[in-house]
């Protein structure tokens, strides 16, 4: 994690008023609005693809102990994301 000069983002008079506090130590300031896990790198949509892949090769038939292997998981997590995911439509067959 990189850090940003207080002195580079912030008026003089409120660094010398966070210094009486907490002088020459690092603080954590955390957002005024949170953001969701994943939602500024593409770690999500790789984590959602890799997922889909694992459900889509179960509903295919392949065994949990090989798509552990294959994708360096345990075999509970791969029974994990089986139950909790939905397949994607087009592995579901489509519409009826």
């Amino acid at each position: 994690m990189s850090y940003d000069r207080a002195e580079e983002i912030l008026p003089e008079d409120l660094i010398k008023e966070i210094q009486q506090y907490v002088s020459g130590r690092s603080i954590y300031i955390p957002c005024k609005e949170k953001k969701s896990w994943g939602s500024q790198t593409k770690t999500r949509q790789y984590y959602q693809k890799r997922n889909d892949e694992i459900r889509r090769k179960y509903a295919g038939g392949i065994a949990v102990k090989s798509l552990a292997e294959e994708y360096s998981l345990s075999e509970k997590s791969i029974q994990r994301i089986v139950r909790t995911g939905a397949l994607p439509e087009a592995a579901e067959g489509g519409s009826s």
